[in-house]
This record gives C-alpha cells, sequence and structure tokens, in this order.
C-alpha cells in the first residue's frame, strides 16, 4: 500500500478531496493544510511514497523551500505541485524531479506569471475560506471573457492594471469592478461570466488528484 500525503484545503477543500481521491485498500491519502516550512521534514518521519503539494502558505508562516523538497526527492519520494504553492515550486524544480500539473504551474514554467504574489491569497485561519481572489484566476477568467466576445482586450488589460494595483489580500471582484470603467450592462455580462467561470487552482487540484489516482496508484 502506497502513502501519501497532499498538502491542500485552500484551492481544493479536504472534502471536495475526498470525493475524487480517499484512502483504499491500494493507498493510504493523508490530508494535510496547506504546508509551510519545516512540513516536510515531519512529513518524511511518516515515510510516505508520494508528496503532493497544492497549498502553501506565503506570509502567514515562512513558505516551504526548495531544499526541503529536494531532501524530499534525494530520499525517493516522488514530489508533485500544481495549483499554488506547489505549481511555483514545481516550476522551479521540475528540472530537478519535482513534477508540475495543471495550468498555473504550465504559466509559471513559460514565464507566462513569475511572481508568488499571482497566486496568492488571504485565508481564514480556521476555517481555510479564501477571503481574496487570487490573480491567476482573474487573468484566466478575463482571458476566457476576451474569447467568448464578452470583454475586449483593451478592457481586460484595464482589469489586470487594477488588479495588480491592488495588494493581494484587498483583490477581489466586488472591488475590481468598482474602480474600472465598464459601463453598468458590460459590468453585468461580466459578473455573470465570473459566477459562471471555473476556478482554475481548484480545477488544478482535482487533476493532480486525478493523476495520483489514476497514474499513480
Amino acid at each position: 500500500m502506497k502513502k501519501i500525503i497532499i498538502y491542500t484545503g485552500l484551492s481544493l477543500p479536504f472534502e471536495e478531496a475526498k470525493e475524487i481521491l480517499d484512502t483504499s485498500e491500494d493507498a493510504e491519502i493523508i490530508y494535510k493544510r496547506p504546508i509551510k516550512r519545516g512540513d516536510i521534514g515531519e512529513a518524511l518521519k511518516e515515510n510516505p511514497d508520494i508528496i503532493a503539494i497544492v497549498d502553501g502558505v506565503f506570509q502567514q508562516a515562512s513558505p516551504v523551500a526548495h531544499k526541503e523538497i529536494l531532501q524530499a526527492i534525494n530520499s525517493g519520494v516522488e514530489v508533485l505541485g500544481s495549483s499554488s504553492m506547489g505549481a511555483l515550486r514545481a516550476s522551479e524544480l521540475d528540472s530537478l524531479g519535482m513534477k508540475g500539473i495543471g495550468y498555473v504551474y504550465n504559466a509559471y514554467a513559460t514565464g507566462k506569471i513569475a511572481s508568488d504574489d499571482d497566486v496568492a491569497v488571504v485565508m481564514d485561519s480556521e476555517t481555510l475560506e479564501p477571503l481574496s481572489v487570487p490573480l491567476v484566476n482573474m487573468d484566466y477568467v478575463f482571458t476566457d471573457a476576451v474569447n467568448e466576445n464578452v470583454i475586449s482586450e483593451d478592457e481586460k488589460d484595464e482589469l489586470i492594471k487594477i488588479a495588480k494595483e491592488t495588494f493581494y489580500p484587498k483583490r477581489n471582484y466586488t472591488q475590481l469592478f468598482k474602480e474600472c470603467s465598464l459601463e453598468e450592462d458590460k459590468k453585468d455580462e461580466l459578473i455573470d461570466f465570473v459566477n459562471s467561470s471555473p476556478d482554475i487552482k481548484k480545477e488544478d487540484a482535482k487533476e493532480l488528484l486525478n493523476y495520483i489516482k489514476y497514474e499513480l496508484i
């Protein structure tokens, strides 16, 4: 039986994650809160076969260090990343053995995005509920909105400019639409589009779990 430790809870709540991947006769699945510095050392004491990083802390505590991940890889543990901190670290360490999965990882790996700020959110420390919207989600949705002729490229550029200039804990659609120059009917149409759009960080987390389920177990 494989032992798999997965750090999530923010991009994908634990209960939703367990609906995709849970302990079975083939694997023991251990879900943990967003990773911080020192967690991998503790995890290695549990002798996991796989460590998957989805979410991690950025400001609340020291983030997971590259050398910690390399320690796990060098000890024979397969380390995967997606969605948020996992996507960022995977893009930095993919040439050294960490595997990245999903849209956000590919955006980092290709240089489309480069900053921690692109995936950073503020969260409720108890419930892990996100209290802001990550820039990468906004960019993904607004790019789709351009492709679907909901907004123009120039209108997208204005929205992203405002979002980038907003400190990430205060980044949300309500504030963004208050500050932009879109006409009210265009705002209403875009709000409906946003509400029906996927959360790309959540979708990446699901893709990671399905990869583990169907490719590694």
